[in-house]
């Protein structure tokens, strides 16, 4: 049994929270709210009136959060993580933050006496309460073989991509391609519509095709081919157009401090931004084809 902190008990956070307390770990849970703390307590977990409360025997902090800004102040600020945790604490971060941000979060963990692991994932809600996530880690190679043992009970695949920083850098680029690729999918359905195909009809075809990918064959953004899709579910979201628009502005910022060329996927992010200026930010990312068939207005193409 490990004892755990468990930072941020959100969509993602409160599934990966219960799963560790079901495998048996000591979790003390905190979060801002109230009510995502009963949650968490329901299911298995002890809830803690703080931050300060919840890391102060904790061998394991584990955190999702929403921003870089978040991490650093929730772990180095002040009242934060570093200033109560016992030293040789691992901090284990599965928010998806800026690339510079994991980077300054390490050194400041390191400064201060601790190991940490940047650990974004990737397979959304129901992954998350499925236990079934991809990790994609950067770090130590001793922080990452201490935090293979949790990240094993929240996750089916985990990677150790490197050093700090590049869990977050392959999670920006697995973003990005995917937003590319749902766009590309969702305007394939939409144009085999209009030539007359009904969406079973090329699902059939196109999936075992050359068009093949992730997003058709588990994730159709046309309703009816994949009865598990958001598509058939009014695109309530698995993973909202807000949280994809977030991945590729972090995508847009590190192309641009490397200088790497990404006309796709600024492509991507402006379609997503107008869906997102448009009211529909907590609708399923999928749902760009309603907007392509002009179901939520103008197309986003």
């Amino acid at each position: 049994m490990i004892r755990i902190a468990f930072i941020g008990l959100g969509n993602m956070g409160a599934g990966m929270c219960a799963n560790l307390a079901k495998a048996g770990h000591q979790v003390r849970a905190f979060d801002l709210n109230t009510h995502a703390i009963a949650k968490a307590e329901a299911s298995g977990a002890k809830g803690a009136a703080s931050v300060a409360e919840a890391v102060s025997d904790a061998e394991v902090v584990v955190s999702m959060l929403p921003a870089g800004k978040h991490v650093l102040s929730v772990y180095f600020g002040p009242d934060g993580v570093a200033a109560h945790a016992p030293k040789g604490t691992l901090f284990l971060d599965c928010s998806t933050i800026a690339v510079e941000d994991a980077r300054e979060a390490a050194r400041q963990a390191d400064a201060a006496g601790f190991s940490m692991v940047d650990a974004p994932v990737s397979g959304g809600t129901a992954g998350a309460e499925a236990g079934t996530l991809t990790f994609m880690c950067g770090g130590p190679d001793e922080g990452f073989a201490r935090a293979r043992q949790l990240l094993e009970k929240m996750g089916k695949n985990i990677f150790h991509a490197g050093g700090s920083g590049n869990g977050q850098a392959a999670k920006i680029a697995n973003n990005m391609l995917l937003g590319i690729s749902m766009i590309g999918t969702a305007e394939a359905f939409n144009l085999a519509e209009k030539l007359g195909l009904d969406a079973q009809t090329f699902f059939d075809i196109s999936s075992t095709a050359s068009g093949q990918c992730w997003s058709m064959t588990s994730y159709c953004p046309a309703p009816g081919p994949v009865p598990t899709s958001p598509a058939n579910r009014d695109y309530q979201p698995g993973f909202a157009v807000a949280m994809m628009l977030k991945d590729l502005h972090l995508a847009a910022e590190a192309a641009k401090a490397s200088g790497a060329d990404i006309r796709l996927g600024e492509m991507a992010e402006a379609i997503y931004a107008k869906l997102d200026a448009k009211g529909f930010g907590s609708m399923d990312f999928s749902g760009v084809f309603k907007d392509l068939t002009g179901e939520l207005g103008r197309g986003a193409n």
